[in-house]
């Protein structure tokens, strides 16, 4: 049996036993990584944690520390709070505004997961505010980042049109954009759906908000009446009221959208550095604050990529990819190529596998049985729609942003959507790209 198929079983091997023995997946991934480096693939202990994602490390961390702050000092109250007057009470628009803004900010120039680690806390505390679906808002901000994510002008967009000149295939740089950006919004809207989205029009907005601030005649200290009613709109105007830790709070969130967007700057380092900034002068929220950090989700992400990157180390991906480039069939080698971007894509860099699979085309692309551009787009569209694993950068940060829910049902949820997304966007992608070679 040859490593590289080796590799792989170990990993079917770590999924089932993490699912039927409850045990932490990332943590098996570690020893899994361990294993398969040192006794498989030969690799030195240096070589394996070079796998180790620290840039996503300090990703996961610093943005769920920076918004646990926000949470505990009433910031994400007080933005819940002006996205509702924004939509005029309209519940149901939330969704998709989460998803217009995650998209505008990966159309002018936001790494995706930047736009994610920025919109997708504010998104998930308005879901646990309001009732609303967390799988529902937390794919409605992926694939809204996805939708705009490769715009011309944007950095997937600007990744994938450079390989095609480089490779000198010819390419589209409009077909890709709205490739991307109408299987992305078709499917948010079959989920809007699917997932509740048409009730939320019926949700009373003010339910929520009196649970919370108690409606109760014990909650206020009087009896019924109109000056409860004052009461609990009192109550309810001091919980979104600007204080001063509140204001700080929101330009540290600017400052890090500004770092983020205009400087290029990694969002990890820049949220931990507002978040210890807003802890000098408020440590009593900081304690608060860093017990929140979602440490079992970290773990889980940086185990499952440590071992995908020993996968990519001992040459496992580009097996894989040589394998399916060397079909007889140009057709079915090009469903495959976006099978393998979409598959390795929930565990790893999409970007990254893109800029692999791309070139291991070139040659039946080259013969041009297939058309360039409608696969070149078809396989990005592929290795991103994906992107709501939990085991990718934008899944992770969903997960890690959620709010008053089972964590461990809603990683099972993201890895179930992920997988009918694995298994359904390539073939559709193909069949409205690939097969028609009208492109």
């Amino acid at each position: 049996m040859s490593a590289e198929l080796i590799s792989i079983l170990v990993l079917v091997v770590v999924f089932v036993i993490a699912t039927t023995r409850s045990i932490n997946m990332g943590a098996l991934a570690f020893a899994a990584a361990f294993g398969v480096g040192t006794l498989v693939a030969d690799m030195k202990t240096d070589d394996i944690f070079k796998g180790f994602p620290g840039s996503l490390f300090v990703v996961l961390v610093g943005v769920t520390f920076l918004f646990a702050i926000a949470r505990a000092n009433g910031t994400t109250d007080w933005l819940v709070h002006m996205a509702i007057r924004l939509v005029g009470g309209r519940i149901a628009l939330m969704p998709w505004v989460m998803f217009a803004i995650t998209g505008v900010l990966t159309a002018i120039g936001a790494v995706s997961p930047a736009a994610v680690a920025i919109v997708a806390p504010i998104a998930m505390g308005f879901a646990a505010k309001y009732r609303i679906n967390p799988l529902l808002m937390g794919v409605m901000v992926v694939h809204g980042a996805q939708a705009g994510g490769f715009s011309p002008i944007s950095i997937y967009g600007t990744i994938v049109n450079g390989i095609v000149a480089k490779e000198g295939l010819p390419g589209n740089e409009i077909v890709l954009f709205l490739a991307s950006l109408v299987v992305n919004l078709l499917i948010a809207a079959v989920v809007f759906v699917v997932l509740g989205g048409m009730k939320l029009a019926r949700q009373p907005l003010e339910a929520p908000a009196l649970a919370r601030t108690g409606g109760g005649d014990d909650a206020l200290g009087g009896g019924a009446g109109d000056d409860d009613t004052r009461d609990v709109t009192d109550v309810a105007e001091e919980r979104v009221a600007l204080t001063a830790p509140r204001i700080a709070t929101l330009l540290g969130l600017a400052a890090l959208v500004i770092a983020a967007l205009v400087f290029d700057l990694d969002v990890g380092l820049a949220a931990i550095t507002v978040a210890v900034l807003l802890s000098v002068v408020w440590p009593e929220t900081s304690k608060q604050a860093i017990t929140q950090i979602t440490w079992p989700t970290v773990l889980l992400i940086c185990g499952i990529l440590t071992y995908v990157a020993v996968l990519q180390t001992m040459g496992t991906i580009k097996w894989a990819g040589d394998s399916v480039a060397g079909v007889g069939a140009p057709l079915l080698a090009a469903l495959l190529i976006c099978y393998i971007g979409a598959i390795v894509s929930a565990f790893a860099s999409s970007v990254g596998i893109m800029g692999a699979l791309i070139p291991l085309a070139v040659p039946f692309l080259l013969l041009g049985e297939v058309s360039a551009i409608g696969l070149i787009a078809a396989l990005a569209v592929s290795a991103t729609v994906v992107d709501v694993s939990p085991f990718s950068t934008n899944g992770a940060l969903v997960l890690a942003g959620a709010q008053d829910v089972d964590r461990d049902k809603f990683f099972k949820q993201l890895m179930v959507y992920g997988g009918i997304m694995v298994a359904a966007a390539p073939p559709l992608v193909w069949l409205a790209l690939v097969v028609p070679g009208i492109w």
